[in-house]
């Protein structure tokens, strides 16, 4: 064990991770700095939590921000390093630890010039209207503000195009694949009236609490902006696209080919997992879930009696009309119901849940059909909007009824809203680790939250306990097809027949995941390596604790300190099964 990690045990076993009070003054003036920074040079996350200074801004796109963005971290991160670790008290160099780490992980990935790739088919400049879905806006002033920052479309249109410039001369170009998404995307936005664009459908509707004169006002203030403004933009930017970006985006599909592309896919595997595996690793691991997994499905297959190959019954799940809904409303109920069944029965699993409510909302139209099934957004800070649950309704005819029970756990309870609602509502913590974590520990969280359904009722019949093992499968899978894409020379192509061969999840579903996983290098292998680890120490406390294993102490303490990288983690719940020997 290094010196690095006795120490970490030695703080972990005194601390709890959330005690500031003691922080010598410099280390105290470093962290607000560094969260005051953060919130000004991400407008959009200020607004999100509930902080209004810079409302009327979008985060500057400009290369020249880039950079100095990362002249930033690197002088905190030098103020980090000066600062005497051993003078701290024993919960700051926690604080400490993670600070360093976050800084250490962006200024790495800085160097290969992923920002110079400014487009993704998720989501981004094409659709900014969905933006509001994240923000508070139902005041005339939060709504002048909005109109305000409307007014900077322009400027971020001329930012995008720079970088996606300077990309095109580095050498840093997207997939074709993915950027044919973004054609019927942009075609969205270039509209023939003010009131027809997506930006206006906020307006057409204002809240009751606003007057008739403030609405009209607020209505003529955004038409006249959508009309010298947005427009105008969007067609620049879809002009451009089409005959410059579009025309040059690259054939191939993984990270590898890219300029210094393997060592920053490395870089990439080892800050989403928060672990030193390698990509090769990570894709040994997938091989041996995915092989796990399939004969826990086969036994299911015979327990149903079915007569046919296991691919047999993958097809039977996709294409039989008792697995689907054909009407996006009834999905919806489906999705609604499930999670008030969920909501009672959490009180046997932990002791502390948020205070904080959640919703279940439709994605937006315009995302939905090239999103993923579903997703989650954190609430404000201020308690002024509530977290979110968005499904995806597009097409319902390919959204299995057998997946709703294990995707609600996944995005809502217990999973994203109640660790992410607890972490926003812990006192005493840094503001940094209050709105932010570590993707392994947040989605690992999630998937492993997915288990615990058994335990709150669910899964009652064999398709439910088969969509389990689906999503299971299915993180188990990213861990081959991202390494395999990104790392190993795979075509895109191969990664579709690999996921349709051990998954029964619809082919529509899978061609967008895949193609997620192109656009987004690494960030899939976060789930499933978290949730082995979060298994991992849970089979640990049970076996050495025995019959005095307690469920929800252990869920409680896991969820106490926040997302924290997996090494830390393992070290903080180690020092607390300690103490209960």
């Amino acid at each position: 064990m290094t010196r690095v990690k006795i120490a970490l045990t030695t703080l972990l076993l005194l601390a709890s991770g959330l005690v500031c009070a003691d922080m010598p003054a410099d280390f105290r003036i470093l962290l607000d700095e560094h969260w005051e920074w953060t919130l000004s040079n991400d407008p959009i996350l200020a607004s999100s939590i509930g902080d209004r200074r810079f409302n009327k801004q979008w985060q500057d796109r400009s290369v020249s921000a880039y950079e100095r963005r990362d002249a930033t971290r690197r002088a905190f991160l030098r103020r980090v390093y000066a600062i005497e670790r051993s003078a701290l008290s024993d919960a700051d160099q926690l604080n400490y630890e993670l600070l360093r780490k976050q800084l250490q992980d962006a200024v790495d990935l800085h160097r290969f010039g992923g920002y110079l790739m400014p487009f993704s088919h998720q989501g981004g400049i094409q659709n900014l209207e969905n933006t509001t879905n994240r923000l508070r806006l139902v005041t005339a002033q939060d709504l002048e503000d909005w109109i305000a920052r409307m007014a900077g479309i322009d400027v971020l249109v001329d930012q995008h195009i720079e970088l996606a410039n300077a990309g095109r001369k580095a050498g840093l170009v997207a997939p074709r694949i993915l950027m044919e998404r973004i054609t019927p995307q942009l075609a969205l936005q270039i509209v023939d009236s003010p009131a027809e664009s997506p930006f206006y459908r906020l307006f057409a509707t204002l809240p009751d609490t606003i007057s008739a004169e403030d609405q009209a006002r607020l209505r003529a203030a955004a038409i006249e902006t959508i009309e010298k403004t947005v427009l105008p933009a969007y067609r620049k930017l879809a002009r451009y696209f089409e005959r410059d970006y579009l025309p040059n985006a690259r054939a191939s599909i993984g990270l590898s080919v890219l300029p210094g592309g393997a060592a920053w896919y490395e870089l990439l595997a080892r800050s989403y997992t928060t672990t030193r595996m390698t990509p090769d690793d990570i894709h040994r691991v997938g091989l041996d879930e995915v092989k796990r997994i399939r004969g826990e499905m086969q036994s299911i297959i015979e327990e149903l009696e079915f007569d046919g190959t296991f691919h047999d019954f993958l097809t039977f799940l996709r294409t039989d009309p008792q697995f689907y809904f054909d009407d996006p409303g009834a999905l919806y109920q489906a999705y609604l119901a499930t999670s008030k069944r969920i909501d009672p029965e959490l009180v046997k699993l932990f002791g502390t849940l948020p205070r904080m409510p959640y919703g279940v909302r439709p994605i937006p139209d315009s995302i939905a059909p090239d999103t993923t099934t579903a997703y989650y957004s954190r609430p404000a800070a201020d308690g002024s909007r509530a977290g979110t649950y968005w499904v995806n309704l597009y097409r319902p005819e390919v959204r299995p009824k057998y997946e709703i029970e294990v995707l609600s756990v996944h995005e809502a309870m217990p999973g994203h809203h109640l660790q992410i609602a607890l972490q926003q509502e812990l006192e005493d913590m840094p503001m940094f680790r209050r709105f932010q974590g570590f993707t392994a520990f947040v989605e690992g969280w999630g998937l492993y939250s997915e288990r615990l359904g058994y335990d709150l009722g669910l899964y009652q019949d064999p398709y439910s306990r088969f969509g389990q093992l689906t999503y299971d499968m299915w993180r188990a899978v990213r861990l081959v097809v991202d390494t395999g894409m990104h790392y190993k020379g795979w075509t895109r192509q191969q990664a579709i027949d690999f996921f349709k061969d051990n998954a029964a999840k619809t082919e529509y579903d899978i061609i967008n995941e895949v193609d997620r996983y192109i656009s987004w290098p690494g960030q899939a292998l976060a789930y499933k390596i978290g949730q082995l680890k979060i298994l991992q120490l849970r089979e640990r406390a049970e076996l050495q604790l025995g019959e005095r294993f307690d469920i929800r102490a252990f869920h409680d303490h896991l969820l106490s300190a926040g997302a924290l990288p997996l090494d830390l983690l393992e070290l903080r719940m180690d020092a607390w099964l300690a103490q209960q020997l």
